[in-house]
């Protein structure tokens, strides 16, 4: 990784000198209680990231009035009575050497619709599309008394001895956002219209925190540099915009892009480039004298310093990977990079503030206290026999390891990884590989026996004679027997894996993720009807394709599969397919297609023939991740982990 002098170089930011370059940017958790007050999750969270280096940290969004929440549990700094739980927050992160700075907002028609809660408000009648009613339009006598709260909110923050605040303009999202965006300000007053009527809220803001907290606390504004989209504010506007916040007192511009509605623009998926907004950054850090931040997968300790060291921006904001592996920065610093625990960009995380308690991650089955980093010894040591060696069985036998269990995994490939290293194949996946490689050298480092080529049937389990057994066994792809019948006929994994070679005339029956990537790997990179070109079909049963993901990175998959020409064919189900045809039915109709591949991708099913032969043998054994169930690297680590850390 080199030295990294750059991104390790102290910066300051108004009078405040940080120890380094990288910020961790704002992650909702969902830690909160559920009044919006610090909770001890909430402490332990920062506080271990503050403790692995980062050198300060923008917070979940911090709501400045009562009226409106953006999540369930929404942290808030709405009237004093929250004070004292942020100085806990703060005193906790300041002994383990890091800066806090909580990000402000006013969610407007991003707000949560709860029960009970006011109509949404807006700069206009103009709200997200998938919203049932459109939001009220702020008058403007409201205004003032919103842009006191901002000031008092940054008040109560300096109070309670936060280092800085951070007030949220960007993604055309929330109150300021939206006032900034043409996008949804169509006001006709003093707050409307032009770029400068545009920005007149948010520079009230500023102005009023500057008059509760003074010149010398620290103010951070993050902004969009471009929206990206039709209609919206452009880089040339987010130039002129940053340069009025710094004439009115702003400290740091945090340069993000895009919407928040133009799905992966703002939340950068997998497939799209490494720090995605850093050429707003740079345009912008041209123009102004403040220091500039970037953000948008900045996820490498190279890339950080390059960016430093090359003039893009003076400071990166980096999220996921600090998310996922607490130790990041600390980790990156010291050259441990094979030790990093990888963020596979799978965005989970987002998805599982709003349907899950708290936040959680693909890749780091523990956010609390007693984590794989600090797993307590067990408290009779025991001989395991771990079988597969997939996600699961991985994770279950470093744990159990690391807890001073005598462990042996079997895996009866010539390699670990399980369905992991197909998933890493596909366009825009290859991170998921940097984590089947994270996993096999922490498995190098413990005192694990792997026995490779090693099928453990139910005679090898009963004459191995361990004290417990976890049964990791994966999964295997679904093959409907009344689907066969091509000539040329493969799995999808076959063809990611280079087992088989498509030809130019392809049907995949299953639109799902697996169904979708394995077209996008195939599929001509031009779609300009050269006679090379691959035809390729996807049928799927379901009124649409990939539902199986929820994330932003759905959005990028379909929308390549249709610049590549991809048919997709839904509602479609296959009743025959023929040695050069298939045969599907879209309600009373049915239509014959010729091709001369065809792909199955029709799912997985839980690899459950030894765990038959084991409980019929009546050998106990502990089963986890895809033989129980298949589903996502998420739920095939937690289960191991929850498993392993308590045997």
């Amino acid at each position: 990784m080199g030295n990294l002098e750059h991104v390790f170089s102290p910066v300051m930011v108004n009078q405040m000198e940080v120890k380094n370059r990288i910020f961790m940017s704002a992650m909702s958790t969902s830690f909160a209680h559920a009044d919006g007050s610090v909770s001890e999750e909430t402490i332990n969270y920062y506080a271990s990231r503050a403790k692995g280096g980062v050198g300060l940290m923008v917070t979940e969004v911090v709501m400045t009035e009562p009226v409106y929440k953006y999540l369930k549990k929404t942290l808030t700094l709405q009237d004093d009575s929250f004070i004292e739980g942020w100085k806990k927050l703060c005193d906790a992160v300041h002994k383990n050497g890091g800066r806090i700075a909580p990000q402000l907002l006013h969610p407007a028609f991003m707000a949560l619709p709860l029960p009970g809660t006011p109509p949404l408000v807006a700069p206009a009648a103009v709200g997200p599309y998938y919203y049932p009613t459109a939001p009220r339009e702020l008058k403007k006598e409201e205004l003032p008394q919103l842009v006191e709260n901002f000031g008092k909110a940054a008040f109560r923050a300096k109070t309670a001895g936060c280092d800085a605040v951070e007030i949220h303009a960007a993604h055309a999202h929330g109150l300021l956002g939206g006032f900034l965006s043409p996008l949804y300000n169509k006001r006709l007053d003093e707050y409307g219209q032009d770029v400068d009527g545009r920005l007149r809220l948010t520079l009230e803001v500023i102005r009023e925190v500057r008059k509760t907290c003074g010149r010398d606390f620290p103010v951070i504004v993050r902004i969009s540099g471009d929206d990206y989209e039709v209609g919206g504010q452009s880089l040339l506007e987010g130039v002129y915009i940053s340069k009025q916040l710094e004439k009115e007192g702003a400290d740091l511009i945090h340069v993000s892009g895009g919407t928040t509605i133009h799905r992966g623009s703002s939340i950068t998926p997998p497939g799209t480039p490494q720090a995605s907004h850093y050429r707003s950054a740079e345009a912008i850090k041209a123009a102004v004298s403040i220091p500039v931040a970037t953000v948008g997968r900045v996820n490498e300790g190279w890339l950080l310093d390059e960016i430093i060291a090359n003039g893009k921006a003076d400071v990166c904001m980096v999220g996921r990977p600090i998310l996922c592996d607490p130790e990041w920065v600390n980790k990156i610093r010291e050259g441990k990079k094979e030790e990093i625990r990888p963020c596979i960009g799978c965005l989970g995380c987002l998805s599982s503030v709003m349907l899950e308690d708290h936040v959680t991650c693909s890749m780091n089955p523990s956010f609390e206290i007693e984590n794989e980093d600090n797993l307590k010894p067990a408290a009779i040591k025991k001989k395991i026999l771990v079988i597969g060696g997939g996600p699961a069985g991985m994770e279950a036998a470093y744990v159990l390891d690391q807890r001073g269990h005598e462990v042996t995994l079997t895996e009866k490939l010539d390699h670990l990884g399980g369905q992991m290293v197909a998933a890493g194949y596909p366009i825009a996946k290859n991170d998921i590989l940097k984590a089947v490689k994270y996993f096999i050298h922490r498995l190098e480092s413990t005192n694990v026996k792997v026995m490779l080529e090693t099928e453990a049937d139910e005679e090898f389990v009963r004459s191995f004679g361990a004290d417990e057994v976890i049964l990791a066994a994966g999964a295997r792809p679904v093959v409907p027997q009344g689907l066969l019948g091509h000539k040329k006929e493969v799995i999808a994994e076959d063809i990611l894996l280079g087992r088989a070679v498509a030809g130019k005339r392809v049907a995949i029956i299953g639109g799902g993720s697996v169904g979708a990537e394995t077209a996008d790997f195939i599929a001509p990179l031009v779609n300009d009807r050269d006679v090379r070109n691959r035809k390729i079909f996807i049928l799927e049963m379901l009124p649409e394709v990939v539902t199986d993901d929820k994330s932003p990175g759905r959005s990028l998959l379909v929308r390549r599969l249709l610049d590549k020409g991809v048919e997709l064919i839904t509602n479609a189900r296959v009743t025959k397919v023929g040695e050069d045809s298939l045969t599907y039915a879209t309600g009373e109709e049915e239509h014959t297609l010729a091709c001369d591949t065809v792909i199955l991708a029709c799912g997985y099913q839980s690899e459950n023939r030894l765990a038959e032969a084991l409980t019929k043998a009546e050998i106990p054994f502990y089963n986890i991740g895809d033989s129980v169930k298949p589903g996502k690297i998420k739920e095939a680590v937690t289960s191991a982990y929850q498993i392993a850390k308590n045997l």
